[in-house]
């Protein structure tokens, strides 16, 4: 026992969860997790803004108290409490999945239906994750698997548009050859360090890319400081700056994209446990995981920050790295709540350019869709299986490149599915999963043999016929 304890006590391996690994060695992965998923942070919170109207300090409230839930979010997962939390080495926070539900909801009702649909929808996601180690076996790999890849895939587009310059196409200086030049060379740069690095350097191949990206980009006048000067040092949130409104018809759109969620999580949990630790994801800790997502989706409602999430593009690194270390998740989790603290701090954060973090962050992108693979060939790719995956990529992607063709429909369901890809996968893949026959190459392959059998039975008949003639 007393060697146990001593081992644990002197683990410092990055590649074990409870490895605590020295500062100066942890740190530069931590800071990469921090500027993988700020972006992601940061962004909801400035669409709903516009969206529901809100005014500069409404604006500033939503984004410092978003980064403030992701920083909590993040290390009440990584440490749990009582059942809650999934104790694995993922990043949670504000998600971006949750957009296209949240602008239609707060278009039409407006903040304070967002957040009274979203106290229902995170009690939703627990009563899910209670049940879900009786329901697990309706999520095998081929439908948790087509999750993931969809992810992956979904999110190219933003890699691009910020590579180019911007989340918005419409930007002025959109797809300048200067935007180019900086994310490709950002690009390159994680490239040879993940590839030909040694050391921290290799583990830290995102980060490096970032910083050489970032100097590139200085005197191009590419960063914006204006920010930084304006924002305030030290602001603590408050308990309900925002008053709560219940209309059914933002719950039913929440309740729905709560529960797809609850397979994104799956999903990305998943390929955290299967490329991270080459291991199948235990149920206790998914369990964990969505009772946790529901318990800090319901709270966060009664401060004014959006529903959490699974970060994938950190599920990327995790895969990319394998560094898996609780330490060097919890240092990110301490830096998001540190910014969430310090609106200065965050603001320093939000100076990255886009097409610094496009060319960082598509690399994670692509092992976010591998993964995905990854997990698809845990089960046999027999006809059944490769139909679901087929069938659930071409509609998710071909609605969501074609939005206008859904335009139709009732706008609820338009809601739900308009332009959120990884909900088409998700409904298709587990339909698809519940009603299809199931059956194994093995199966398939005697299908063959008896339909080759009764062929051959039928000719030798029909010869026989035209011999007696």
């Amino acid at each position: 026992m007393a060697d146990t304890m001593q081992t644990n006590v002197n683990n410092t391996s990055i590649f074990d969860f409870h490895g605590k690994p020295p500062l100066a060695k942890a740190l530069p992965i931590s800071l990469q997790h921090v500027l993988a998923m700020i972006a992601g942070v940061i962004t909801p919170p400035i669409i709903i803004a516009g969206v529901v109207g809100a005014t500069p300090q409404e604006k500033l409230l939503l984004i410092q108290i978003a980064v403030l839930a992701s920083g909590i979010c993040t290390l009440f997962h990584l440490y749990g409490v009582w059942k809650f939390g999934a104790r694995l080495p993922a990043i949670f926070g504000v998600g971006f999945a949750y957009v296209p539900t949240l602008i239609a909801v707060g278009g039409q009702f407006g903040i304070e239906g967002i957040l009274g649909a979203q106290l229902i929808g995170g009690i939703t996601m627990m009563v899910v994750g209670y049940f879900i180690q009786y329901i697990r076996h309706l999520f095998p790999p081929v439908v948790a698997g087509t999750v993931v890849l969809v992810i992956g895939l979904s999110l190219y587009d933003i890699a691009i548009r910020y590579i180019a310059g911007s989340g918005n196409v419409n930007a002025p200086n959109f797809g300048e050859l200067q935007n180019w030049g900086v994310g490709l060379v950002t690009l390159v740069t994680v490239l040879l360090a993940s590839q030909f690095g040694r050391g921290v350097v290799k583990l830290s191949a995102i980060i490096v890319g970032i910083l050489v990206g970032y100097l590139i980009a200085l005197p191009l006048g590419m960063v914006d400081f204006s920010s930084v000067a304006s924002a305030q040092w030290i602001a603590v949130p408050r308990v309900m700056p925002f008053e709560m409104e219940f209309h059914s018809a933002a719950i039913v759109s929440m309740v729905v994209i709560c529960v797809i969620n609850s397979v994104q999580t799956i999903g990305d949990l998943s390929a955290t446990s299967v490329a991270g630790m080459n291991r199948e994801l235990k149920t206790k800790e998914l369990t964990g995981g969505l009772l946790g997502n529901g318990l800090t989706t319901a709270a966060s409602s009664f401060f004014g920050a959006l529903p959490t999430s699974t970060f994938s593009q950190n599920v990327g690194i995790v895969a990319m790295t394998k560094v898996i270390s609780r330490y060097v998740l919890a240092i990110a989790g301490i830096f998001m709540l540190l910014a969430g603290l310090s609106p200065k701090f965050g603001a320093i954060m939000t100076t990255i350019p886009y097409p610094v973090l496009g060319g960082a962050t598509i690399t994670v992108f692509g092992m976010i869709t591998m993964t995905g693979i990854q997990l698809l060939t845990k089960d046999e790719m027999s006809a059944r299986n490769m139909t679901i995956v087929g069938l659930a990529l071409a509609l998710s992607l071909g609605i969501s490149a074609v939005p206008s063709a859904i335009a139709q429909f009732p706008e609820t369901l338009q809601n739900v599915i308009g332009g959120a890809p990884i909900v088409v996968a998700a409904i298709t893949a587990f339909v698809l999963n519940l009603v299809l026959p199931r059956k194994s190459l093995a199966d398939e392959a005697r299908e063959r043999e008896e339909i080759a059998e009764a062929d051959a039975e039928e000719t030798a008949g029909d010869t026989g016929l035209k011999a007696e003639k």
